[in-house]
C-alpha cells in the first residue's frame, strides 16, 4: 500500500504539492506557493522532508516552485528532477516572488543560502522523452511535454509495486508549443516486458485548473478577438497583463496573426521570453520559429526602452493592444498602466488567467477600484485543462483512483458527481491536509 498527502494543490488554485509514500520510497511532485496575502505555503510536516528520496518539479510558475526552497532549509539533500528550461526560469520567478512578498509587507520563511543549497538534474539530459529512466531500485520514471509553457511537463512514475501519472499543469491547445499525448503508445515504449504491457495506473494526478467549463480555445480566443477589435475600433488601448513565461507569449503571437496591421506594445520581458523560445527548438509546433522571427521583426510591434516611450507610445495616435507582465496586475508597472486607461471609457483592462483573491486584477474584476471607468472584463486563455479535457485524459490514462486538482474544491466536486454520472469511476476530491491510501 501507498500513501498519497496533499500539502497544497488540490482543492485550491496554487501552492501544488503531493507527498507519496511507500514501503522503500518518498517523493515529492512540485512544491509551489499560493498567491494570496503576503503568500502561502504547503502545509509540510518537516519531519518527513529529509526522508524524500526525491523531488521533481513540472515547471517554473510560482505555484508550483517557490517553497522549494523550504525543503532544503528543512533538511533535504537530494536533487530536483526538472527540465533546462525550467531551472534557467527559476531565477526570474524567485526575483517575482520576492517582490510580491515584500510589497506586500512580507518576509520570506527561507533566505538566499536555501536556494543556492537547491541542485538540479535535468530530465533531458538523462533520458530522452516517453523513455523510462531507472532513479533508484523499485523507482523509475518517463516524462513528456506537456504544453502548458516552456519546458513543462507530465510524469509517469513506477514507484516499488504502483504506477502513478501526474499530469502537472497540461494544455493541448498552445499555438506555440509541442505537446506529448500522455498514453504510452505515442511515446515510443521501450522493449522491456513491462513497457510491452503496461500495467495499470493506480493513482493519476490530474489537472482540472478549469473546473467545469468546457469551451475550446478556438472560442475562447474568438470572444477575445472579437471584443479587443471594438475596443481597437472605438479608439481604445487594450491591456492584458500576462506572466512573463507562458501564455503571454502564446497571446503576442495570436495577437500579430489576428491584427497584422495594428499596433502592439510589449514590454521587453514578454519579447525576450519569446526570443528564448526560439533556442528551444525541441518544445515547438513547426513553423512556430518563422513566426517569432516574423513577430519580433514587425514595425508595428513596439518595445519600450523607458517609461517615456510608453507614454508618448500611450498619448499617440495609434489605439494599442498592451502586453504586460503580472498578470494579476500586483506591480507598479501593470498598476501604471492601469492608472493611465482607468479615466477614459474606451480603453479595457483583459485578465486572461487567474486573478487571487486580494490581487489587483481581482479587485479590478469586482469592480472595487471605483476609480476605474474603462472597462475591465475577464477572458480566459486555456493553458489548464477543463472537464472536456479531463475526460479525453482518463480515456488516455485509465486509472484506478484519479485525484482532479488545481480548482477550489466547491467546483472540483461537481465535475466528479458529473464525470459519475457519466460513468467514470475513481474519481476524487480532496482539500489541502488530507491524504488518501491507495
Amino acid at each position: 500500500m501507498m500513501e498519497l498527502k496533499v500539502w497544497g494543490g488540490a482543492g485550491e488554485h496554487g501552492r501544488s504539492c503531493y507527498v507519496i509514500t511507500g514501503n522503500q520510497h518518498r517523493i515529492m511532485l512540485d512544491c509551489g506557493v499560493k498567491k494570496e496575502g503576503t503568500g502561502q505555503y504547503p502545509l509540510l510536516e518537516e519531519n518527513l522532508i529529509p526522508g524524500l528520496t526525491a523531488v521533481f518539479l513540472s515547471h517554473a510558475h510560482e505555484d508550483h516552485s517557490m517553497a522549494l526552497p523550504l525543503l532544503y532549509k528543512h533538511g533535504y539533500r537530494g536533487e530536483i528532477w526538472a527540465t533546462k528550461p525550467t531551472v534557467k526560469q527559476l531565477e526570474h520567478y524567485f526575483d517575482h516572488w520576492r517582490k510580491y512578498v515584500a510589497g506586500r509587507n512580507g518576509e520570506l520563511p527561507y533566505g538566499q543560502e536555501h536556494i543556492s543549497a537547491m541542485r538540479f538534474r535535468i530530465l533531458e539530459e538523462e533520458v530522452a522523452g516517453g523513455e523510462w529512466l531507472q532513479l533508484q531500485d523499485r523507482l523509475r520514471l518517463r516524462w513528456g511535454r506537456s504544453g502548458h509553457m516552456l519546458g513543462s511537463v507530465w510524469l509517469r512514475i513506477h514507484m516499488e509495486a504502483r504506477h502513478i501519472f501526474y499530469s502537472g499543469d497540461f494544455s493541448r491547445e498552445s499555438g506555440l508549443l509541442v505537446v506529448d499525448p500522455p498514453e504510452g503508445s505515442s511515446l515510443g515504449e521501450t522493449s522491456s516486458a513491462l513497457d510491452r504491457k503496461p500495467p495499470g495506473i493506480s493513482l493519476s494526478i490530474m489537472d482540472n485548473a478549469y473546473g467545469t467549463d468546457e469551451e475550446s480555445q478556438d472560442q475562447k480566443l474568438d470572444l477575445l478577438g472579437r471584443f479587443a477589435q471594438n475596443v481597437l475600433e472605438r479608439g481604445g488601448h487594450v491591456l492584458m497583463p500576462v506572466p512573463a513565461f507562458g501564455r503571454g507569449q502564446d497571446l503576442l503571437l495570436w495577437a500579430r496573426r489576428r491584427f497584422p496591421n495594428r499596433h502592439i506594445l510589449a514590454e521587453p520581458e514578454i519579447v525576450e521570453g519569446l526570443r528564448q523560445m526560439a533556442e528551444w527548438k525541441d518544445w515547438l509546433r513547426p513553423g512556430v520559429e518563422r513566426q517569432i522571427e516574423e513577430a519580433v521583426s514587425s514595425p508595428y510591434l513596439h518595445v519600450p526602452a523607458c517609461q517615456d516611450e510608453r507614454l508618448r507610445r500611450l498619448q499617440g495616435n495609434h489605439p494599442l493592444l498592451i502586453f504586460t507582465t503580472d498578470g494579476m496586475m500586483e506591480s507598479p508597472r501593470a498598476r501604471w498602466y492601469a492608472s493611465r486607461l482607468a479615466p477614459n471609457a474606451n480603453h479595457a483592462v483583459v485578465i486572461t488567467g487567474h486573478a487571487s483573491e486580494g490581487t489587483f486584477a481581482r479587485r479590478l474584476l469586482n469592480g472595487e477600484a471605483v476609480e476605474m471607468s474603462c472597462e475591465t472584463v475577464r477572458i480566459g486563455y486555456k493553458i489548464h485543462q477543463g472537464m472536456d479535457d479531463v475526460r479525453r485524459m482518463l480515456q488516455e490514462v485509465p486509472s484506478r483512483h484519479a485525484l482532479l486538482v488545481h480548482a477550489p474544491q466547491a467546483e472540483t466536486d461537481q465535475v466528479v458527481a458529473r464525470l459519475g454520472r457519466e460513468g467514470h469511476q475513481g474519481l476524487l476530491s480532496l482539500k489541502p491536509g488530507e491524504f488518501m491510501v491507495f
